[in-house]
């Protein structure tokens, strides 16, 4: 399996009218998720998360791409 990097989300025997419905609506669920949460609490998390989403994938060479991008994504220099 290799890394997907297009618009994904679905839920089974549901068609959206737009490609970015799922994934708007799990954007809303992950901000509603840390809503009243301090920063620690927001970072356990995010922690927690990404533990659980990785051990669902399960694919070392997946999670390892994954790692890779968003460690170069974060290595970019901001512009203000």
């Amino acid at each position: 399996m290799s890394l997907c990097l297009s618009p994904n989300f679905h839920e089974p025997g549901r068609r959206d009218l737009r490609d970015y419905s799922a994934g708007d609506e799990f954007y809303q669920a992950l901000v509603q998720a840390h809503h009243g949460l301090d920063d620690e609490q927001s970072l356990e998390l995010n922690a927690r998360l990404i533990l659980l989403l990785s051990n669902h994938i399960g694919d070392l060479a997946v999670l390892r791409e994954a790692l890779r991008l968003a460690r170069q994504a974060a290595e970019k220099p901001t512009t203000a």
